[in-house]
């Protein structure tokens, strides 16, 4: 039992240690989304892939780790998680300490990257707004106004001006 403790310890530290580097890529995207470098944003991206792939062949080692010790406890592996083996280790108060010690890490960490990301999204939105502002101000300034001519019932006609800006025709 000892050393599958001291396994799942190293698999909570490892996870931390993902979710920090992934803390860390959260910034590097943020700088390169306010100066619009979208080639820096495409490296990050992939660099993000690999951490989130290596973080979840960690989960899954945790939760094999989880499923062992379930059965050295004659337990069920699905009622088995962090929280449920501290309960457990009352008897155990050094133990207990250094897996509360690694959960509450990870959490933080993990909470940091979710503000980091949700901080991201606030920006991605707001580029996209200011992209879709500047096509439509595009869009305006190659479109001519439209005319003030009206038919016989006294409605606008909407004929728009062309590239000259006078209408030779009459």
């Amino acid at each position: 039992m000892a050393s599958l403790m001291d396994e799942l310890l190293g698999v909570l530290r490892q996870e931390k240690q993902g979710y920090i580097n992934l803390t860390e890529l959260s910034e590097e995207k943020r700088v390169s989304i306010i100066q619009g470098n979208v080639d820096a944003l495409d490296s990050i991206s992939s660099k993000e892939q690999e951490v989130t792939s290596e973080l979840k062949n960690l989960e899954n080692k945790r939760v094999n780790i989880l499923k062992d010790m379930a059965v050295v406890l004659g337990k069920d592996d699905e009622d088995i998680t962090i929280s449920k083996m501290i309960e457990m280790l009352e008897r155990q108060p050094g133990e207990q300490a250094k897996l509360i010690q690694a959960k509450d890490e990870l959490v933080a960490c993990a909470s940091k990257m979710q503000i980091a990301n949700q901080q991201n999204e606030i920006l991605l939105r707001h580029a996209m707004e200011m992209v879709e502002f500047d096509l439509t101000l595009l869009k305006s300034l190659k479109q001519a106004p439209e005319t003030a001519n009206y038919d016989k019932n006294a409605y606008n006609t909407g004929e728009i001006l062309g590239n000259s800006g006078f209408d030779t025709k009459q």
